[in-house]
């Protein structure tokens, strides 16, 4: 499933064979042909190790990526588009989710047959681009057309004059549901000796209903850093309950910082909570 939000060309894998679609052009005739394989490949290609996205921001990640070319091929050319998307699932499946930027790629000549091309990936979690089983790893791909002189507008395109390459497998990423953490230690101040009892919450971003919910059963930590100190030490290790809240108790020796540290999965990012001051008497 392709969900780009280029507004001049997209480009799909229908039933084994290529079909173009210009400006939501509609459906052309049987015998306007298919496109040609365009004579170009992708590599090089780095994007972020990890895209967190919240509920309703939107989220722009930059990603370059170097195109090799035939010498037949313009790629200076107006009518010339390239652009970078992630994919999850098999490479060119009708169900496969992909998420694409707002614009194409541009591109640098670096010598008669490659080019540095740079892009983003936006993804609009309040307008329903991803779903929350999509939380990951996404693999990275790129894309080409060359319309050839033809008004990629028009809705009598002979497709056979157009050129298109889409290559996948080029790295990888992880597409996460942003984290929250959240800390109350107290009671403040507190007699030395004494417990003190720190409470906090996990949640992340639920990508269908656009709020956060708790994140269940994770392993989360107590950290404590000592005033005039910069390290935070860890004190035990507790699980978040069935709603993501967090209970931990400690001895109060010092005054000082006590915070809870998650350190992420693949589908959501480490996060600390801002730590909270205790004064010890």
């Amino acid at each position: 499933m392709r969900t780009t939000r280029a507004t001049s060309v997209a480009v799909s894998v229908l039933t084994g064979a290529l079909a173009l679609t210009a400006f939501a052009a509609p459906a052309q005739a049987a015998d306007s042909g298919t496109p040609y394989t365009l004579d170009v490949s992708f590599s090089n290609f780095k994007v972020a190790r990890a895209i967190k996205v919240g509920t309703t921001n939107v989220v722009s990640t930059k990603v370059t990526y170097t195109l090799t070319h035939g010498s037949s091929v313009d790629i200076t050319a107006d009518d010339f588009y390239t652009e970078p998307f992630l994919y999850r699932g098999t490479f060119g499946a009708d169900t496969t989710p992909e998420l694409y930027g707002e614009d194409f790629a541009t591109c640098t000549t670096t010598s008669a047959t490659t080019a540095t091309c740079t892009g983003t990936i936006d993804i609009h979690p309040a307008d329903g681009d991803l779903k929350n089983a999509w939380a990951g790893t996404w693999k990275a791909a790129a894309d080409a057309t060359a319309f050839n002189g033809q008004d990629p507008s028009s809705t009598d395109l002979d497709y056979s004059k157009i050129g298109y390459k889409d290559q996948g497998d080029l790295a990888t990423t992880l597409v996460q549901r942003y984290s929250k953490l959240t800390v109350n230690a107290g009671p403040e101040p507190v007699t030395k000796g004494r417990t003190i009892t720190s409470t906090g919450k996990l949640s992340r971003a639920n990508w269908e209903d656009h709020q956060y919910h708790g994140y269940a059963g994770q392993p989360v930590k107590l950290q404590f850093r000592k005033a005039g100190t910069s390290t935070y030490t860890t004190v035990k290790t507790v699980t978040s309950d069935s709603y993501g809240n967090v209970k931990a108790t400690a001895t109060a020796q010092y005054d000082g910082y006590w915070r809870f540290a998650f350190a992420g999965t693949t589908t959501t990012p480490a996060v600390n909570a801002t730590g909270d001051y205790v004064d010890v008497r």
